[in-house]
């Protein structure tokens, strides 16, 4: 009999003893609505279909090559609206942004995408011209052309991006522009919003990468 408890009780501490299911790793929140309301999940609780989700698109970069969702499919990158002869944030913006450049260079999994808000004047000439003076690596950082509708499109309704947080804006003849710069992750989901004219927001959104790579995906 006292064999009997003896066995029962290890098997009770053997089972205590084991480590807990590993639950995937949620560091960073997922963003779905213009507003940025931050939404947090864990484990399972994820559905990738009601999640936000940046949609297929078709533009150019600097060196003249298309540009599609299947370039940045399963890699995490930053994405930003820009134009060449914009006389104070976009510059601000650009020399934030090389600070990411220098952190990941060579690091295949990151990217940076930057869109023109101009495409009519920001041909892929004037883009490659842009990526010179800036020191800009075109391996993996995308200076974008293309459609306008499309890129203004992208911008409002994909990245939730203009001037301002919830601000909305519909009409095709207002200027798309603004200071956000926004983290995507390796399933095209926005999960960081940053200012872009600041660098202590750069500091956070390099943290914020090294995080998402050591997320599931």
């Amino acid at each position: 009999m006292f064999n009997k408890y003896l066995i029962f009780g290890l098997g009770i501490m053997i089972v205590a003893c084991q480590p807990p299911k590993q639950q995937k790793v949620i560091t960073l929140p997922y963003y779905n609505q213009a507003d940025f309301t931050p939404e947090w999940y864990v484990s399972k609780e994820i559905s990738v279909d009601q999640l936000h989700q940046i949609p297929s698109f078709d533009l150019t970069d600097q060196n003249g090559a298309t540009f599609t969702e299947q370039d940045v499919e399963g890699k995490i990158y930053v994405a930003n609206f820009f134009f060449t002869i914009c006389p104070s944030v976009c510059p601000r913006m650009t020399n934030n942004l090389q600070r990411i450049q220098e952190a990941f260079i060579g690091d295949t999994s990151v990217l940076l995408v930057s869109h023109s808000v101009m495409p009519w004047t920001d041909s892929v000439a004037v883009l490659k011209e842009y990526a010179s003076q800036n020191e800009i690596n075109s391996d993996q950082w995308k200076l974008l052309t293309g459609d306008k509708s499309e890129i203004y499109k992208l911008g409002r309704e994909a990245y939730f991006a203009d001037e301002g947080f919830g601000k909305s804006v519909t009409e095709e003849s207002d200027f798309l522009h603004t200071e956000n710069i926004v983290l995507v992750d390796q399933r095209r989901h926005i999960r960081g919003i940053y200012n872009g004219t600041l660098p202590l927001e750069m500091a956070r959104l390099i943290e914020d990468i090294e995080k998402l790579k050591r997320e599931e995906v």
